[in-house]
């Protein structure tokens, strides 16, 4: 992996590592790149997947943000040894699908998750049908995520879902401050599984949706689903993968 395209987010630290790093390494056009190496945080890393999606060229991250879950520790030497010995981990995105009280169908895609959330001062109301049956013909709560694996210790882990390993082929369904079933605290589902919520009066409680930050408001449906025609590869330090990384946040 000697031809790198670097990206960097607007942090200064971030704009810091790029210039000493293209200085070393040079700069390869993402068409001829063999690996990208991202500069900031995990906001910055999702969307550096999202740039490249229907590409097939690794992501080494390299933390110049906060928390950091996806990327790895930053060093301004060494690098391409470092990416010699990376281990990777593919991830598949969730499609998203909704539609909208004026009929208009928005679609997304979701590395982490996709969250319903109540747009109003009063609770949503929610029916939630898997693979075209009724599981829950109401739920009253603040809303409802699924996530994947990659995004079970970020939204879905703060609403108190479970921690998913890496490599289950399960996905997350998870109640954000549920009222009603009062002790329902959502589901593990296959990962091809086909989640549809149905908005129960939408015009006095309102909802919207959203795909790792791309918003859609108004919904009166939404499906999601697993796409694994489009699959994100990341690159991790060896020991240092997303596996080991969950586990150790399931004891902090």
């Amino acid at each position: 992996m000697r031809r790198i395209t670097f990206r960097a987010s607007a942090a200064p630290e971030a704009q810091k590592a790029l210039q000493v790093l293209t200085a070393e390494y040079g700069q390869h056009d993402l068409a001829s790149a063999d690996v990208v190496v991202a500069l900031g945080g995990d906001g910055f890393m999702l969307q550096t997947l999202h740039e490249i999606e229907r590409l097939d060229t690794p992501v080494y991250g390299m933390n110049c943000g906060t928390i950091g879950f996806l990327m790895n520790a930053y060093d301004s030497e060494g690098l391409l040894r470092r990416l010699d010995v990376a281990e990777e981990e593919v991830i598949n995105p969730l499609a998203m699908r909704a539609t909208t009280r004026s009929g208009l169908v928005e679609e997304g895609l979701a590395i982490n998750e996709v969250s319903l959330l109540r747009a109003g001062p009063q609770a949503a109301k929610l029916k939630i049908t898997i693979d075209g049956r009724t599981r829950l013909d109401e739920l009253v709560c603040d809303g409802a995520l699924v996530c994947t694996p990659a995004g079970s210790t970020a939204y879905n882990y703060s609403a108190y879902g479970p921690i998913l390993p890496v490599g289950s082929d399960v996905l997350a369904l998870t109640a954000i401050a549920p009222f009603r079933p009062r002790r329902w605290r959502g589901a593990l589902l296959p990962k091809s599984a086909v989640v549809r919520f149905d908005v129960m009066e939408p015009d006095k409680r309102p909802v919207m949706a959203d795909a790792d930050s791309r918003s859609v408001r108004d919904v009166i449906t939404v499906e999601i689903r697993s796409e694994p025609s489009i699959r994100h590869r990341i690159l991790f330090d060896p020991g240092h993968g997303l596996d080991e990384r969950l586990l150790r946040e399931q004891f902090l």
